[in-house]
């Protein structure tokens, strides 16, 4: 799925993404690791995996979207 980057913290490489309908979804360090990203800006266009729902969804991947 793609969202947007909204936050991010280059010490902990954790933030949160917004989905397309204005969600906000937390990551963490292994799943900004796990994408193979070196940097995330805000606004820029992601794709996510998740796991969990509601309150509980987390992404658990974090990779640049490409065309």
């Amino acid at each position: 799925m793609q969202a947007t980057a909204y936050t991010y913290d280059p010490e902990s490489r954790s933030g949160q993404v917004l989905l397309d309908d204005g969600t906000p979804v937390p990551f963490d360090a292994p799943a900004f690791d796990a994408g193979g990203l070196r940097l995330l800006r805000p606004g820029q266009r992601v794709r996510i995996e998740t796991e969990g729902e509601g309150a509980s969804r987390r992404a658990v991947l974090v990779t640049l979207h490409t065309f």
